[in-house]
């Protein structure tokens, strides 16, 4: 996998935490969300229009891909969006959503009919282990944030999983800018009728909330989400996936420069047990060149 392609995935993908952050202040999840998908659904469909790459695609492969985008991105998005909302630091949202490889990897076997070593389980463990100490240090710090808060964006990293084995079982290439067009029309749709009906649609008059949108835009949605599938469709779940682990650290350190979020050494702690869960599952999986949740190659 190319180094730079992965370095920037992995600090566009962390940047959605923090513009989340950015954007709580001034405005409600579902508003951020509306504006953040309308103006690259627009953008995006004004490209489509004039590629061929639709061609051949049958309504069956659009609406498997709305309903990818609707696990990846609508299901995934508000659960973090929400959480972050409520107070959980963006360092413990993405450690809890990086978690998915090793959920999908253990989800592996009974669903794909793939194996999963024994290493493998070991790892999975680790990671929830990590996750628990990062949690707990975080709930400990935090100061009016409900437990259940901290419930949230495990929903979102199943809807995540939900979406890579649903992915996972096309049959049919889809071109990545195919892809995301149909994933950002699905979100945008979604989020702008939750806005509309909850009376949340119209943004603050806020620069604050306009710096939060087009960083996510810029960053998030065309840098990391677009990288995201641009690198599964090269490399596969697994490489990908383990990528994933990598938002944890590099979020946790941009929420405690940016916003003085808890870094003690609980959180390093727990970020390591995760780190280590990545190096234990990548080595359990005795198929070199094969995904732990579905063969790409």
């Amino acid at each position: 996998m190319n180094l730079l392609l992965s370095a920037a995935f992995v600090l566009c993908w962390s940047s959605g935490f923090i513009g989340a952050k950015l954007g709580a202040g001034s405005a409600s999840a579902i508003t951020i969300l509306m504006w953040r998908f309308l103006p690259p659904a627009a953008a995006l469909t004004a490209v489509a229009a004039a590629r061929t790459s639709w061609r051949g695609l049958t309504a069956r492969d659009v609406a498997r891909q709305a309903a990818i985008g609707l696990l990846s991105q609508s299901g995934y998005l508000l659960t973090v969006y929400y959480a972050i909302q409520l107070g959980v630091s963006s360092g413990t949202t993405a450690l809890i959503d990086g978690v998915q490889p090793l959920v999908a990897g253990a989800l592996a076997g009974p669903l794909m009919r793939q194996y999963v070593s024994r290493r493998q389980w070991f790892g999975l463990c680790l990671g929830v282990s990590g996750v628990v100490i990062v949690t707990t240090a975080d709930a400990a710090a935090g100061v009016g944030v409900a437990w259940w808060a901290y419930l949230i964006p495990f929903l979102g990293m199943l809807s995540l999983v939900a979406a890579t084995f649903l992915e996972g079982r096309s049959r049919t290439p889809v071109a990545p800018g195919v892809a995301m067009t149909v994933h950002c029309l699905t979100s945008a749709a979604v989020f702008t009728a939750l806005a509309v009906t909850a009376g949340a649609a119209k943004p603050p008059a806020d620069i604050t909330f306009w710096g939060a949108i087009g960083w996510l835009v810029a960053l998030s949605t065309f840098g990391g989400y677009g990288l995201y599938w641009i690198i599964l469709r090269r490399s596969g779940v697994t490489r990908v996936n383990t990528l994933m682990f990598l938002m944890a650290p590099a979020t946790a350190v941009w929420g405690a420069l940016m916003f003085g979020e808890p870094f003690g050494s609980q959180t390093v702690l727990g970020l390591l047990a995760a780190l280590a869960a990545v190096v234990i599952v990548r080595h359990g999986d005795t198929r070199p060149a094969r995904d732990l949740a579905r063969d790409t190659d």
